[in-house]
């Protein structure tokens, strides 16, 4: 019967006073739990689609201003959920841009997919009463800007 390796706990050093660590290694908690919770959309995408629900009609350009992303990169990003039948593009009313638009489809998956955003935010925010996740949630707010 093969012996348990038991693993050596390591002397941190300066870690856990580094906001950054701090952020990263709650950042992967979070992360797996989303990816357990909601199966085929990340964090990111489901983000997109949140906001293309929100402001019917956005453009690439504007969405991708406020997710501070290359717009190169959102063209990649869009044609995904377009050819997963989740966004569709209409031409604008300049006939220059077009704006972006959730399927029935994207809907029904978004709401789907935020409720179970909902339970997975109860079970991360389980350690925290209502005005540390209150307090927390103004803090990251000063930290991203």
């Amino acid at each position: 019967m093969p012996q348990a390796v038991k693993r050596a706990s390591l002397a941190q050093g300066a870690l856990p006073g580094l906001l950054g660590y701090r952020l990263r290694l709650a950042q992967q908690a979070v992360f797996r739990d989303f990816a357990a919770s909601v199966q085929g959309l990340s964090p990111g995408r489901v983000g997109l689609l949140i906001l293309i629900d929100a402001n019917p009609g956005i453009t690439q350009s504007r969405l991708a201003e406020a997710v501070a992303r290359d717009r190169s990169t959102m063209v990649g990003l869009i044609d995904l959920l377009e050819r997963r039948g989740l966004v569709e593009r209409r031409r604008g009313d300049d006939r220059r841009t077009n704006g972006l638009w959730l399927t029935r489809s994207g809907r029904r998956l978004l709401a789907r997919a935020l409720r179970r955003i909902a339970a997975h935010e109860r079970r991360i925010a389980s350690r925290l009463s209502a005005a540390e996740r209150r307090r927390l949630l103004r803090l990251l707010g000063k930290i991203s800007g």
